[in-house]
C-alpha cells in the first residue's frame, strides 16, 4: 500500500501530466480566445483536462492541501463540479481564464514538488 506521502506524489504527477495536454490544446488552435468561446473541440479538450485535474485533486490528502495552502485546492475540484454538473451553463471566459492563468500555476507547482 502508498503511504500518504507517496500518494500524493502519484496525484501531483497525474495532475501535471494533465497541463501538457491543455498546453497542446492552447498550440493547436493558436491560443485563440475567439475559437476557445467558440469552438467545442478545443472548449472539451481543456475542459476535460481541468475536470480531471480538480478529480486528482480530491484525492491529496488533507495534510497535503493544509500545507499547500497557496494552492486554492478546493476551487480547484469546485471547478471539476463546475463542469461535471453545469457544462451547459461554464462560463467560458472563466473557464479560459483558469486553463490560461491558473493551469499554468498549477503546473509551476506540481514541477516544484515533484523536483523537490
Amino acid at each position: 500500500m502508498f503511504s500518504t506521502e507517496k500518494r500524493n506524489q502519484s496525484v501531483i504527477k497525474q495532475i501535471l501530466s494533465f497541463c501538457p495536454q491543455i498546453e497542446e490544446a492552447h498550440r493547436h488552435f493558436n491560443f485563440d480566445a475567439e475559437m476557445f468561446r467558440s469552438c467545442s473541440t478545443y472548449s472539451n479538450a481543456v475542459s476535460f483536462c481541468i475536470f480531471q485535474i480538480g478529480e486528482l485533486a480530491n484525492g491529496l490528502s488533507e495534510e497535503f492541501r493544509s500545507a499547500h495552502g497557496d494552492i486554492p485546492w478546493h476551487q480547484v475540484h469546485g471547478m471539476r463540479n463546475i463542469i461535471a454538473h453545469q457544462y451547459g451553463t461554464t462560463d467560458i471566459d472563466r473557464l479560459w481564464n483558469v486553463a490560461t492563468t491558473d493551469i499554468p500555476m498549477l503546473k509551476n507547482f506540481c514541477e516544484k514538488i515533484i523536483n523537490a
